[in-house]
């Protein structure tokens, strides 16, 4: 019983993961539009950097979210 209510908590803790995720994305996003509004000239630049970003943030998701079905399965 104990050791499956670790498991639960541990896979709810793991999720804290893909929260971050969730708000470095919205960072990443809000940087591009702050430095297209300020640079317009820059923007492929600017995006190209933005959706490397991202998928770097997404990868972290995705392992937070394997992490936790290891721990709860």
């Amino acid at each position: 019983m104990l050791l499956q209510a670790a498991q639960k908590i541990g896979a709810g803790l793991s999720t804290f993961g893909l929260a971050g995720a969730g708000i470095g994305i919205g960072v990443i996003f809000g940087s591009l539009i702050i430095g297209t509004s300020r640079n317009p000239n820059l923007k492929d630049d600017l995006f190209r950097v933005a959706i490397l970003g991202f998928a770097l943030t997404e990868a972290i998701a995705l392992f937070a979210l394997m992490i936790g079905f290891l721990v709860l399965f």
